[in-house]
């Protein structure tokens, strides 16, 4: 099969990386590719067996617990594997996209690449050293105007203090992009 590719679509949330996702599995099916599309199962705001973007376009896809659920699922003619929200996904991801890839595999991944603290998501960190592309998309901060490279959470109409939970799935009520300048934590006390 030879060696593959890592693909690494990144940015903040609405930056538009699951559309950037989705056209490319739909060049894919154009191309009458095989490949297989997985999603954390712990990902429901739209949808159960489906990668939705927020502007509604979607792909059915397998949602997993575990990055070690994803082999079971591979078959022999698969060209690439899809993964959405990979910074949802344990660490185990990381070594399985490298085997994929190295394995002849195009892996195209999804993701944020920082939490709503502005740090590197480790996972998403670890395949973006590896990836042979990388998208870095970025979206419009409301507040400003200006690019948006980072995402905001909005907690009871206020940004989210700085020892929240990392992981909280959401939507517009509970994210928005922001930029540098407009980007804030709060601090308790």
């Amino acid at each position: 099969m030879g060696i593959g590719v890592i693909e690494m679509i990144c940015g903040p949330m609405f930056a538009g990386k699951t559309e950037e996702l989705i056209r490319r599995v739909r060049r894919m099916d154009f191309a009458k590719s095989k490949y297989l599309i997985v999603k954390p199962a712990l990902d429901v705001r739209y949808s159960m067996t489906e990668v939705v973007s927020h502007n509604k376009s979607k792909v059915n896809a397998i949602p997993v617990a575990s990055s070690s659920e994803i082999e079971k699922f591979l078959t022999p003619n698969l060209q690439a594997i899809v993964i959405d929200e990979i910074q949802f996904f344990d660490e185990g991801i990381v070594p399985l996209v490298k085997k994929w890839a190295n394995e002849g595999y195009r892996v195209i991944c999804a993701g944020l690449d920082c939490d709503f603290r502005g740090n590197p998501f480790p996972i998403v960190a670890s395949v973006l050293a590896m990836a042979e592309s990388v998208t870095k998309l970025t979206a419009i901060c409301p507040i400003c105007g200006k690019e948006a490279t980072l995402t905001q959470r909005i907690i009871s109409g206020h940004p989210a203090y700085e020892d929240d939970p990392t992981i909280l799935v959401g939507e517009k009520e509970s994210y928005e992009p922001r930029c540098r300048a407009c980007h804030e934590v709060w601090r308790r006390g």
